[in-house]
């Protein structure tokens, strides 16, 4: 064995006649692996200096190797063994140590006095020559070496998730055959288990044998990173002196030399982490199995904590192939009650145990075992003695007679089971033991499926007809795969009987949310939202439900009310038996998650909740097939995924949440299609419909919050819109008759246009609707109309008053409104152009005071507007409401402009000029509003709203055209006008003249020859001129023209060619982003100008004032709550709502049908395309 370097010289290089690496470049970092992710990053991550002198110290004081003190030669004839010690070393290879006495002649060797431990000198990162594979970790330990020091080496230090699964592959140390159909079964099997589980194997680490099978294995069956220790003896390692080196410098280089390895083994490259056990020797086989195996035990013994249930880390002995220590470390595994699962055809040991597995051990008898030995062990039968088959016969037989840890992986059942589900069945079949009995054991064998993530083998092998399960003794699995993202299993409790209205209590939800990722953004919302709240300590702090609902308020929007109210989560603070920490761990409370009554009113909604704000798709997914009102959940589901990734820092978890909030939305437009197709008075109602699941939202009030375009767009929601925008007028009815009617309105009566006479019984043909299978046929018989309505009175009633039925739906309809509100607006731009223009006396004449009481209704309008509150959500909700709205904001703006030019223009005559400035830029901005007029027109309406993203990339040319413009204009006015102070002509110098210059305007002073001192002013005293260029008095320049010209020709070329050629691109580019969909976007603003249009009065300015009277009368005197302007909003409740909701479920299950056969039929279509070619 090699030693470190002494201080009376360097090591020679030679040891065996082996050559040996003695150098290693050194650098400044190490890379070190990220266990547990996927390999492409595993080379990407560096440690730093301080983590690097933490982990040298710590296996310093930790870890130790074992070095030979004392030479003492072998006793042999041969003249070359005295050169060697009993330790397998030469005399140069020792490490003495001065406190240990020379070794007289005649000593005998002893490991208890002549090994010596030392603090290990080889750990760190190694790379293969010849290898692209990433780093592996390596460390070398002394044989003595405490389990518990390597566990916490691995875990602690080298980052190594604690495994859910501990899979020991023994077997044949030495290459061997075995037939490629069973490599592969074992192979795919082996990985599939381990990834599916998050296992560790362990081997022998060298790259031979059964560990070069696994090695191989790993590398060409994972697609991720799979956490493979070699445990080896240092002594038998060739070329292990490349491996002397401390974590820090390079990776250790070690090569893969086979050739001339002699009776020592390399490690194999396919490893990801070493552990080289060290005794002091060199060339001695088998050092490492004692430590193996109490490493193995120790493993074993330690705890998976899975959300408040902790259970031990299961083990399996893997064997493949293998000899006389094989056997034993098979009888001793299974003496410890370690399951083992043999693979049949691997050959040796193996077959023997597998032929004779299926027998009773009376009938395992020694002559049996001498025929399978002899036909198994062909070349080493002869060494056999018979007292080694007779031993043999023994613990084959104690082996068979374990059957509950024996698990036999036959080739032949290949296509009933592999590999993984071996593994699988050999835990759970060892867990019938006296550890485990009754419902302990079932509990325990379904922590155990849960923690691999294999459903296929709970719904197998543990939901069998041998025990029956209470929907109860799933819970605590049901908590463990929601948090850790397990849909298959949530998916298959929920089929075998879980409710989620008993699962889900607000103890259990409260949970769920405080187990929240602590590096996700919205477990930092609600962290930062109960770090506020008084109540709780800052270091006792809790997530209640009254956080959640306060950040849910936030996603959805401030005019939702809260989806779990102050007076449900107030009793949360004071739960005796739930202490649950910010962190995700859970305190003092019992160790299964028990039944509790506080039961929420909507568990399936609470539990897609929590799911969408995690971005977990496939539950979500899940729980969204059993959430009643499953529009509008898609479209709140869509709202909160949207509004998060507004604050999501990482771009790939951004894009996410987009795409799936597309997917919500695209959901609720496929329902309510469904609906619509079906039904098209119940699917008008789903639209309107306040929803209490969801904070009292209607579908298209959440559709417009959520910017739900795609949803919008429908066929069905338009033509519920057409509707609502032609009022009680038929939608068939013409532009000319309307405008006709609106000149002459007597033509009401003439039949010249048509009203919807059947919403007059729409009751009774509601009622009469189709139902769905199972759904009651009254779902609709609902009051769409106040009881008083004309509408809705007896026959002979509505008789009588069918004229001012008419008269009364005429000038009440969005359309008619809007069109009397066009023809208003333009003449109030006409009296204002006329005003400022011709008409702007010293005193104001009486079209000017009519211009401002027609101003004054304008204002009175934006102030109903403002206030109007008919769902009581709260004046600073309307205010926000309100002020978001681009056009609400410039008719404020034009207002206020209004109101300051108004002010000046009265108050003093010095400042009416400056109140007719004031007045005439505020004609600009009420002239802009006609583009919120021309928004319905279905061929201007896309082109202004291609017209505001142009805007938008307009605003951030110009931060591009500021840098050229300062930059020349700056540059030409040093350098052509000295010492110019008068801001007036620095701004033209500097910003005017290179602007205009951008329309062909070029600056003449720029050139000597056009100077002209009768033009400008030599000293700047003239205000009416600029101050002359730089000259010598008698008329000629002297600043250098050949400068001022360049700089003038590249800013022309740069400003003029380039920039406004980047300008012409980005609109095109936006044109044509936006004219794909502006159909689309286009039909989605017009919901708020239809909304608008549906609640204002029916007069236009300045007759509208009249109604504002009449509005505020009824308000104060009468407390009369509008109704008739809630036609966007109904409220449907008791029977009839389940019934509406029910039918709704069932047209969602008809669109996930349909979609599933689409799928399948598309898929279809792609084989047999695939077929063909």
């Amino acid at each position: 064995m090699e030693s470190p370097p002494s201080k009376h010289g360097p090591v020679e290089d030679v040891v065996d006649g082996m050559e040996l690496y003695s150098k290693s470049v050194r650098s400044l970092y190490r890379p070190v692996t990220a266990d547990g992710k996927k390999k492409k990053k595993a080379a990407t991550k560096f440690m730093d200096s301080e983590k690097l002198d933490v982990l040298n110290s710590w296996v310093s004081t930790n870890i130790k190797k074992k070095e030979c003190v004392g030479f003492i030669p072998r006793l042999s004839d041969s003249q070359s063994e005295r050169h060697i010690c009993c330790c397998g070393h030469t005399q140069e290879q020792h490490q003495f140590d001065l406190r240990v006495p020379k070794t007289p002649p005649g000593t005998v060797w002893d490991p208890q006095i002549h090994v010596r431990e030392y603090p290990s000198d080889s750990h760190g990162d190694l790379t293969f020559s010849g290898s692209t594979r990433m780093l592996a970790k390596y460390v070398r330990a002394s044989c003595d070496t405490e389990p518990s020091a390597l566990f916490d080496l691995m875990t602690q230090q080298w980052g190594l998730k604690v495994p859910n699964l501990l899979i020991s592959v023994t077997g044949g140390a030495k290459n061997f055959n075995i037939n490629p159909r069973l490599k592969n079964l074992f192979s795919g099997g082996l990985v599939t288990a381990a990834q599916s589980t998050g296992a560790w194997i362990i081997t022998g680490g060298c790259h031979a044998g059964v560990m070069k099978h696994v090695g191989e294995a790993v590398r060409d069956f994972s697609d991720s990173e799979i956490v493979l220790i070699g445990i080896a003896t240092w002594g038998i390692v060739h070329n292990r002196r490349a491996l002397l080196s401390k974590a820090g410098g390079a990776p250790a280089l070690y090569p893969i030399d086979e050739g001339s390895q002699g009776e020592l083994c390399c490690l194999d490259n396919n490893h990801t982490h070493f552990i080289l056990v060290d005794d002091g020797t060199h060339g001695r086989y088998g050092v490492e199995i004692p430590l193996r195996a109490r490493l193995e035990k120790y493993i074993s013994e330690q705890t998976m904590e899975k959300e408040g249930t902790a259970i031990k880390i299961p083990i399996v002995c893997v064997v493949l192939e293998g000899g006389p220590g094989t056997l034993d470390t098979i009888y001793n595994a299974m003496y410890n009650n370690t399951p083992c699962v043999i693979v049949e055809g691997s050959g040796r040991v193996a077959d023997v145990i597998a032929q004779v597995a299926d027998l009773s051990p009376s009938r395992i008898t020694i002559s049996l075992v001498k025929e399978k030995l002899q036909n198994l062990f062909l070349d080493t039968y002869s060494s056999f003695t018979e007292e080694q088959v007779i031993m043999w016969t023994k613990k084959i037989q104690d082996i068979v007679r374990m059957g509950s840890l024996l698990t036999i992986l036959r080739e032949a059942s290949t296509g009933e089971q592999g590999m993984d589900v071996a593994i699988l069945q050999a835990l759970l079949k060892a867990s019938h033991s006296t550890d485990h009995r009754g419902r302990d054991n079932w509990d325990y064998q379904l922590k155990l499926a849960v923690s691999w993530n294999r459903p296929d083998i709970a719904e197998t092998q543990i939901f069998t007809d041998d025990w029956k399960w209470k929907p109860s003794d799933l819970y605590p699995s049901l908590m463990v795969s929601l948090i850790e993202d397990k849909p298959s299993f949530v998916k298959l409790f929920l089929d075998r009987g879980v409710t989620l209205t008993e699962f889900v209590t607000s103890d259990h939800l409260t949970h769920l949310y405080n187990s929240t990722d602590q590096h996700s953004l919205i477990h930092s919302k609600l962290e930062r939202e109960a770090s506020l709240d008084p109540s709780l300590s800052s270091k006792d702090c809790y997530i209640l439900l009254r956080h959640v609902s306060s950040v849910l308020q936030e996603l959805l929007g401030d005019s939702t009310e809260p989806l779990y109210p102050e007076k449900r989560s107030r009793h949360m603070r004071s739960l005796a038996h739930v202490n649950i920490k910010i962190g995700g761990k859970v305190g003092s409370r019992s160790d299964s998650l028990e039944n509790v009554h506080h039961v929420l009113e909507y568990p399936a909604r609470d539990l897609l909740v929590w799911c969408i704000v995690q971005n977990r798709a496939e539950l979500a997914d899940i729980i969204w097939s059993l959430v009643q009102d499953c529009i509008v959940a898609g479209l709140a589901c869509s709202k909160i995924l949207k509004s998060l990734s507004k604050e999501e820092d990482d771009t790939i978890t951004k894009e996410d949440m987009l795409s799936l909030a597309n997917l919500y939305e695209e959901r609720a437009a496929g329902v309510f299609n469904e609906c619509y197709r079906n039904d098209e008075r119940r699917a008008e109602l789903l639209l309107v419909r306040v929803s209490p699941r969801w904070g009292q939202f209607t579908t298209l009030e959440l559709a417009d919050e959520a910017q739900g375009q795609l949803f919008m767009s429908q066929g069905g929601v338009q033509a519920y819109l057409t509707k609502t925008w032609w009022g009680k007028l038929s939608v068939d009815n013409g532009f000319l008759q309307v405008i006709l009617c609106m000149l002459l309105f007597p033509l009401i009566y003439s039949g010249l246009v048509t009203f919807r006479i059947e919403e007059r019984s729409a009751r009774s043909v509601l009622k009469e609707g189709p139902a769905g299978p199972g759904h009651h046929s009254n779902v609709m018989s609902l009051h769409h109309q106040p009881s008083t309505s004309p509408r809705e009175a007896p026959g002979r009633r509505l008789q009588a008053q069918s004229c001012l039925w008419k008269l009364l739906g005429f000038f009440n309809a969005p359309v008619v409104k809007f069109y009397y509100n066009v023809v208003s607006y333009i003449g109030f731009l006409w009296l204002f152009a006329y005003v400022i223009m011709s008409d702007f006396q010293t005193y104001p004449s009486w079209k000017e005071y009519l211009l401002y009481i027609w101003v004054f209704s304008l204002l009175s309008e934006e102030i109903r507007q403002l206030l109007y509150d008919p769902d009581r959500r709260g004046f600073i909700t309307k205010a926000t409401q309100y002020f978001s709205q681009f056009w609400n904001q410039a008719d404020m703006l034009a207002l206020v402009f209004f109101i300051v030019g108004l002010i000046c223009r009265l108050v003093h005559k010095d400042t009416v000029y400056l109140g007719r400035v004031f007045l005439s830029v505020d004609f600009m901005i009420f002239t802009f509003g006609i583009m919120h007029i021309f928004a319905v027109s279905r061929v201007l309406g896309p082109k202004m709203i291609i017209l505001r993203r142009m805007i938008k990339d307009v605003f951030f040319f110009l931060f591009l055209l500021a840098i050229w413009i300062v930059s020349y204009g700056v540059a030409k006015q040093s350098i052509l006008v000295i010492n110019e102070t008068r801001l007036h002509w620095i701004f033209r110098n500097v910003l005017y003249e290179p602007y205009l210059a951008l329309f062909g305007q070029i600056p003449t002073a720029v050139d000597g020859l056009n100077f002209d001192s009768t033009k400008c002013s030599e000293n700047g005293t003239v205000p009416s001129l600029p101050k002359c260029v730089f000259n010598d008095g008698s008329g000629n320049a002297l600043f250098p023209e050949w400068l001022t010209i360049i700089l003038t020709c590249l800013y022309i070329l740069f400003a003029n060619i380039l920039l406004l050629n980047l300008l012409i691109a980005m609109l095109s580019y936006t044109f044509g982003d936006v004219e794909s969909h502006a159909d689309q976007v286009w039909k989605f603003y017009c919901f708020g100008l239809i909304r608008e249009y549906n609640e204002r009065p029916s007069a236009p300015p300045p007759f509208i004032l009249f109604s504002h009277l009449y509005l505020l009368f009824k308000n104060l005197f009468c407390r009369n709550d509008m109704k008739h302007h809630k036609s966007f909003r109904k409220t449907v409740e008791g029977d009839e709502a389940a019934s509406l909701l029910s039918w709704e479920s069932y047209m969602r299950d008809n669109y996930e049908q349909s979609c599933r056969q689409t799928s399948k039929q598309s898929q279809e279509n792609l084989v047999k395309d695939t077929a063909e070619r």
